[in-house]
């Protein structure tokens, strides 16, 4: 397991994942980047996350200082938003980051079903971020099967996987040690990056479970070793 990074940037944490995760990670002595179009909506979010952790370091800036400020960029931002937000910070960021894309293309974006997912040309949202961010920077698909509304909640305890897709083992065990430190989450390499359009569908599949059984399930996987990383 790498070590971990002390640092990590979270664009659109004003939406409730990335709140969420904002959160929790300040909570596990995570310094906390909050990004968003506008540097008042990133301020009040950040007012936000230290009203639920008055101890933890976060600060808030527009989206591409944001993006520029640590090594580590989380995106979570409706797939509408997605290819915008990306061709914006993209101007900011630089070669040895790593971009940790949480965005699922739902039809919900232009106006469908939550539990339909919309064609990306690319195969899915993070193999579309690849070709938007610059040489040099990675991308790893993450946090599509967790529950935002479980995240944001501190008081629910987490027990379920982060399925990371992505090319370089080295960049999936980064990411993994980042949010491993949350309690209650257990990275699991799901493969290369291709394999996002197969993780970024799970979230559809648990929004119609979730909606049937009025839950905030997530996913588990069953019979793998005690050491993943």
């Amino acid at each position: 397991m790498s070590v971990p990074d002390s640092s990590v940037t979270i664009i659109g944490a004003s939406g409730a994942l990335g709140f969420g995760l904002a959160v929790r990670l300040a909570a596990a002595g995570v310094a906390v980047t909050i990004g968003s179009r506008e540097a008042g909506r990133a301020e009040e979010a950040g007012a936000r996350a230290l009203a639920v952790v008055p101890d933890g370091r976060v600060s808030a800036m527009e989206n591409a200082a944001a993006a520029a400020a640590n090594e580590l960029v989380v995106l979570s931002v409706p797939f509408r938003s997605h290819h915008e937000t990306l061709t914006h910070i993209a101007e900011a960021m630089r070669a040895g980051q790593l971009l940790i894309d949480a965005t699922v293309p739902l039809a919900a974006a232009v106006g469908g079903k939550p539990t339909r997912m919309l064609g990306v040309w690319q195969g899915s949202a993070a193999q579309q971020a690849q070709e938007l961010v610059p040489e040099g920077v990675g991308v790893v698909a993450a946090l599509h099967t967790v529950s935002a509304a479980a995240l944001e909640d501190r008081a629910h305890p987490l027990d379920e996987d982060v399925l990371l897709a992505g090319d370089r083992k080295a960049d999936k065990a980064r990411v993994a040690a980042l949010l491993d430190r949350v309690d209650g989450l257990r990275c699991v390499d799901a493969g290369r990056l291709e394999m996002a359009r197969i993780t970024e569908s799970l979230t559809a599949l648990l929004i119609s479970v979730n909606v049937r059984h009025k839950a905030h399930a997530g996913i588990r996987l069953t019979g793998l070793p005690d050491t993943l990383w």
